[in-house]
């Protein structure tokens, strides 16, 4: 093994932290207990990338969060969904450090963020301070650690992000992860490209066998090819104290001594995140859940994440020729896992060929497509589709089955319903729905002109036209109409909608305005008498909730405090 180590690093150069001069111990961990990673920078995710650590606060909220290094909030926002809330500290360096999921902010930054609340009158706000409003000193205490926004269990979500705004991987600047175990290989793949190409015999995408050597390293069954092949893996990396299934750091392939392809998970920009679909195998994602990371790039795929490509990662095979192709997976402490596949060139006549549907809706990448038929209109801009696709569509009364989510997008497309044979009146409740594959349909944000409605999507799947006339329910938790609740630390109040959600809600007390946090994944408000704002003894709670059709619901209730 030492001597195959040596070839490796030869043909695979070493990572080095020098290439972007980036400063290593210029920050501090954001917590104070060992870090353990519940998913890494890079991270494939639904449709992006991952942009930071998500690190465990010990299953529990409430953990203090500390600033990487001085500086000043320069952003604060606060969401129902994505990072819930969130703070951006400014570094005099450049970069900015970013800690998101927060359960609440210290006390300086609590006030200053009430305030801007309580003036927009609004839970969700973003606020940009200026450098004098809230400077931070290294190492101080500027949050507790929680579950809000988009977060599955508590942690915290810890970004750091160059002068431009992009996210880069945060082990690179000396955060320290306990990792002795070499990323784990689940699959390789093989795809052939061209028209003549094959494997085995045929042009459609293969799963090859895989055989362990015994020390760690892997071989595939050998393949019959020829012509331009690709390949693809899916891997997963596990650091020593958690057992989550997370990204690697480096993917690389070579040829017969030859580099080929390289995918780096060091930085990227926002903007180019949802291009992820390029890097997988977008459709067998959506039919698998499985993410095959291919080992190549396509002409319309245009990620910054490669170096060291030869002929864009593909391998041409010739006839009679043979090749031993090799991937080597590396996580950021040097672990890797290694898998050779040997080529042989055989050119074989009678292939079985790819399915290649057909259909009447043909749409160009490079241009715009619009399609119509019985009171439904499909509008697809120009470049929303990577590739010229003939596309599956099926209209219905009422509704459509437009293509199957296996096909990625880069922009939305637009959907339009004739809506004039329903009354003015019926309209109200009427939206549109995108139906999953269980049938069940979810609001799609709908826009209401006429007789025409609206919708836009980034994902292929079937729409229809649904209508929701019930209104939301409000039900109090822990108070009732007429109590006395001096030793009530907060209201909390649960509102749900059965259809098409709830679009916004608004408190009063005594016809003045108060907070009230939404948690939607518990259908949760919240208001917070720490506010100050509730100083009578009789006090009247008025709170409205309004779904995205309309139907709105008025609770009322009186409670006393001393």
């Amino acid at each position: 093994m030492k001597w195959t180590h040596v070839a490796l690093c030869l043909l695979f150069p070493l990572f080095s932290n020098a290439q972007y001069n980036l400063p290593e111990d210029y920050f501090d961990d954001p917590l104070q207990v060992p870090l353990v990673l519940a998913g890494t920078f890079g991270e494939l995710r639904s449709n992006h990338f991952h942009s930071g650590l998500d690190i465990k606060t010990q299953q529990r909220e409430g953990l203090a969060v500390q600033t990487a290094a001085e500086g000043y909030v320069s952003r604060i926002n606060i969401s129902h969904y994505g990072y819930g809330k969130a703070l951006y500290i400014q570094h005099p360096n450049g970069y900015t450090t970013v800690y998101a999921h927060l359960k609440n902010f210290s006390p300086k930054i609590e006030k200053f963020i009430k305030e801007q609340q309580y003036q927009k009158e609004s839970y969700e706000v973003e606020v940009f301070p200026s450098p004098e409003t809230l400077p931070i000193e290294r190492g101080e205490i500027i949050a507790s650690s929680g579950n809000t926004g988009g977060s599955g269990g508590p942690h915290l979500h810890y970004e750091i992000r160059d002068e431009q705004q992009r996210p880069m991987n945060p082990l690179m600047f000396g955060v320290k992860i306990k990792d002795t175990r070499s990323p784990i290989l689940k699959g390789v793949y093989v795809y052939p490209m061209g028209e003549e190409a094959h494997v085995n015999g045929s042009a459609k995408r293969q799963k090859l066998q895989l055989i362990p050597l015994g020390d760690g390293t892997f071989k595939t069954e050998k393949i019959n090819a020829c012509g331009e092949i690709g390949f693809g893996v899916t891997t997963i990396d596990q650091q020593d104290d958690a057992w989550n299934q997370n990204g690697v750091f480096r993917i690389e392939a070579a040829a017969n001594g030859s580099q080929l392809f390289q995918a780096n998970f060091e930085k990227f920009s926002f903007a180019e995140t949802r291009h992820l679909n390029k890097l997988i195998d977008y459709g067998y994602y959506t039919q698998n859940k499985n993410r095959i990371q291919k080992l190549f790039v396509e002409p319309t795929n245009p990620l910054s994440i490669y170096s060291n490509l030869s002929n864009d990662g593909f391998l041409n095979v010739k006839d009679s020729l043979s090749y031993d192709y090799m991937v080597k997976i590396t996580d950021f402490e040097g672990n890797e896992c290694v898998v050779r596949v040997p080529v042989e060139g055989k050119m074989v006549e009678n292939i079985s060929p790819k399915e290649d549907l057909k259909t009447p809706f043909f749409a160009p990448a490079s241009e715009a497509s619009h399609f119509e038929e019985k009171g439904i209109d499909v509008s697809i801009p120009k470049n929303t589709l990577y590739e010229d696709t003939h596309l599956d569509i099926v209209f219905e009364d009422e509704k459509i089955q437009l293509h199957k989510d296996i096909v990625p997008l880069q922009n939305s497309v637009t959907i339009g319903f004739d809506v004039s044979k329903y009354k003015p009146e019926d309209r109200q409740g009427l939206f549109i729905a995108n139906l999953n594959e269980r049938g069940k349909p979810s609001y799609s944000t709908t826009y209401k002109e006429g007789d025409r409605f609206t919708t836009k999507t980034r994902n292929f799947g079937t729409f229809t036209l649904a209508t929701d006339n019930e209104a939301p329910k409000i039900l109090p938790l822990n108070f009732k109409d007429g109590q006395w609740i001096s030793n009530n630390k907060d209201l909390k109040v649960k509102i749900t909608d059965d259809l098409s959600g709830i679009k916004s809600y608004r408190a009063t007390v005594n016809g003045k305005f108060i907070l009230m946090e939404y948690e939607y994944k518990k259908n949760l408000l919240t208001h917070d008498f720490s506010d100050g704002v509730v100083t009578e003894t009789e006090n009247h709670l008025k709170i409205e909730v309004i779904d995205n059709v309309g139907n709105t619901t008025i609770f009322e209730s009186t409670f006393f405090r001393k």
